[in-house]
């Protein structure tokens, strides 16, 4: 079920998959939105009632003035605060994962397990890929046919309005978040105090093995690092895998 509340003058939408179980708090990446964790909320119910949001300027989301760090993490304890949870399990996906790890180090009362999916540490972003996004295409198939093989993983985001087949996420807005997500977040990283689970794809362009286990390592015991067979949309590419390494990782800490 689609909600939404409300963040200042901003509206913020999130999805509530509903069912029977234990809340969890999950958080997309760049291109997509709540409902790209569709097929993974399928995949953990009835164990676990996935709540994802739309992040700022995503999906039914406002756009906003700004996309840097801090205004993500704020949105995230306003979400948070929102849906009345105590500590409760938090999953995230690229962007969705620093957002993730930073709110569990700047508010370790709100999250008791972590689960991060193929980003690292330290992110440098390389935002040519989407600059050369289509703007606006004629048809929904001239938009696949544009982006090619990497339409599966944008197509939650597709939208139709007068002048054609887009984006619910504005390109330019997606530049600049790109950009305010590059950098060196070890410090959050290191200080996330909660048992943690760090997913990389074995064919990820975007989180490097030797990185992945340099992160594992300075979290002296408190993270382990599960690799799948997978691209960087490891929830995608390899959903049951995914799936069942996260229901075993929440279930040996119950």
């Amino acid at each position: 079920m689609r909600r939404y509340f409300m963040v200042g003058e901003r509206k913020l939408s999130y999805l509530d998959f509903g069912g029977p179980g234990r809340p969890l708090l999950a958080l997309h990446g760049h291109y997509n939105e709540a409902s790209a964790f569709e097929p993974l909320a399928k995949a953990l119910a009835p164990r676990w009632r996935v709540i994802a949001l739309d992040q700022r300027g995503h999906g039914e989301s406002d756009r906003a003035r700004s996309y840097e760090r801090d205004d993500y993490i704020a949105d995230v304890a306003a979400f948070h605060q929102h849906l009345g949870v105590g500590s409760l399990p938090v999953l995230g996906h690229s962007l969705g994962g620093v957002n993730a790890y930073q709110f569990a180090a700047r508010h370790p009362d709100k999250v008791g397990t972590l689960i991060v999916e193929d980003i690292g540490a330290v992110v440098e972003c390389d935002w040519s890929f989407t600059t050369r996004l289509p703007r606006q295409a004629p048809s929904r198939e001239a938009l696949v046919a544009a982006l090619g093989a990497t339409a599966p993983y944008l197509e939650c985001a597709f939208r139709q309005s007068g002048q054609g087949w887009g984006f619910s996420f504005d390109i330019d807005d997606t530049v600049a978040s790109q950009k305010a997500l590059n950098g060196d977040h070890w410090d959050d990283w290191t200080a996330v105090s909660c048992p943690t689970l760090l997913v990389r794809g074995t064919r990820s362009d975007e989180l490097a093995a030797d990185h992945a286990r340099e992160m594992i390592a300075r979290r002296g015991g408190r993270a382990r690092l599960v690799e799948l067979p997978a691209g960087h949309v490891v929830h995608h590419d390899a959903l049951d895998q995914f799936s069942a390494a996260v229901t075993t990782f929440l279930s040996e800490l119950r």
